[in-house]
């Protein structure tokens, strides 16, 4: 999870982020959420001798959850 937040990060580029994962994901995700800070850090540190920080926030709103089996619904997965 800390590598896709990462990426995501490089890819946004921007100060401050929202991370949205399920309710049931959130402390999983929570934790993950330092060490993205850290490494993406210093992967830019790394790559471009800039020193960029980014806060990131866990969203109070989630995404829907897993889809229950014969259910239809939206779901996480696309639903």
């Amino acid at each position: 999870i800390t590598k896709l937040i990462v990426q995501g990060l490089l890819m946004l580029l921007e100060d401050t982020v929202t991370v949205r994962c399920r309710k049931a994901d959130g402390s999983v995700v929570k934790a993950c959420l330092p060490k993205a800070q850290a490494q993406y850090a210093a992967l830019i540190k790394a790559e471009t001798g800039a020193a960029k920080q980014v806060a990131l926030v866990l969203d109070t709103t989630f995404l829907p959850e897993a889809p229950a089996a014969g259910k239809a619904g939206p779901s996480c997965l696309g639903g």
